[in-house]
């Protein structure tokens, strides 16, 4: 079943490039375009989208406050942010309204289709660029419960990193020269095993146990 997306931005030269870009997609179909706010929660009521590719920049009610709307709506619509804005404070501010992904203009076309169908699948999705930000934050959140998870075979490890530094299933793939599939698959062995649910606690594990080390900008 193909991915049902809205796109809000107030440029309607970018909205018709995402339309077009996305049309190109055989599993992706854009639904409806907004301008505003306003606007974008009132047709997600309407057309049901699993996706909201989300400007925060826009006319009237602003990106962020829309999507603590939509979320609080018992319709499981998943917010993208897809903003110019390279900022951790916004970063983390869109993660608490709700979005489940955060990624960038400036991005190549493959990158946004992997945000687009990860937050589809529930995941959360952070562009690369902004992994450092993202690991900012989470290093101030309290510890995870101190319970031993069972133990991490070497390529779980290597999977856990790369997945740390923001690269999506399909880069690791070709990074290790494996399949997607399998990558996805030790991916939820890594969930299964350290009980967590998210990439974002995927991410705090690897800080908390000295497996990511950040590039110096």
């Amino acid at each position: 079943m193909a991915v049902r997306v809205l796109i809000a931005d107030d440029h309607g030269v970018l909205r018709a490039g995402l339309r077009a870009l996305l049309g190109t997609e055989p599993d992706m179909v854009v639904v409806g375009e907004a301008a505003d706010g306003d606007a974008v929660v009132r047709m997600s009521e309407e057309l049901r989208p699993d996706v909201v590719l989300m400007d925060i920049s826009m006319p009237g009610e602003g990106g962020l406050a829309a999507t603590r709307r939509l979320v609080a709506l018992p319709l499981g619509i998943r917010v993208l942010i897809l903003t110019l804005h390279e900022d951790e404070s916004l970063l983390h501010e869109a993660l608490r309204a709700g979005a489940a992904g955060y990624i960038l203009k400036r991005a190549v076309e493959q990158e946004l289709m992997s945000a687009i169908r990860a937050v589809a699948r529930g995941e959360i999705y952070v562009h690369p660029a902004m992994t450092r930000a993202l690991l900012s934050g989470i290093q101030h959140l309290a510890p995870q419960d101190d319970i031993a998870p069972e133990p991490l075979t070497p390529r779980e490890e290597e999977v856990l990193k790369l997945v740390a530094r923001g690269h999506t299933s399909s880069q690791i793939a070709r990074l290790l020269n494996l399949s997607t599939r399998t990558i996805e698959g030790h991916r939820a062995s890594l969930m299964a095993k350290l009980n967590v649910h998210s990439r974002v606690e995927l991410v705090r594990y690897a800080a908390d146990h000295g497996l990511l080390e950040l590039e110096s900008s």
